[in-house]
């Protein structure tokens, strides 16, 4: 379990994303490049806090994000840490991702002014397409 305060985040106010997000992203790519491990201990809420003046709070919701999606785990009393769960048998890292990717679309599409049901719709039109390809 080592600590990684090479792990400086950055929030970017014109990415039209949530500060929490921004933060769980930032993880879940130092994951992907490996800058980020089984094991290695997320900076402390008040380093992150420290680091780039942001609320307690959001660096909170970020970090249970990360939980949720099974890139890291709270262990009481001594942090937050990144952890594998693929070895229980999915990959929720690359699971995670396109669950990253999708919201990201969606956000995409709604800011070139499609409605829901566009959205909807062309999401089933690319499972569509996806099953010919398949069968």
């Amino acid at each position: 379990m080592t600590q990684h305060p090479s792990l400086t985040f950055r929030l970017n106010p014109q990415s039209g994303l949530a500060p929490y997000r921004q933060l769980v992203d930032q993880v879940r790519h130092a994951v992907r490049s490996g800058l980020l491990r089984d094991g290695d201990q997320l900076p402390s809420v008040r380093d992150v806090v420290t680091q780039i003046t942001i609320n307690p709070n959001t660096v909170h919701r970020a970090y249970r994000e990360l939980e949720h999606q099974g890139i890291a785990e709270g262990r009481a009393g001594l942090g937050t840490f990144i952890t594998s769960r693929s070895r229980a048998g999915s990959n929720v890292t690359e699971r995670a991702s396109l669950d990253q990717a999708l919201q990201d679309w969606v956000a995409d599409a709604r800011r070139t002014g499609l409605d829901e049901e566009t959205i909807r719709e062309l999401i089933r039109f690319a499972l569509h397409q996806d099953g010919k390809v398949r069968s």
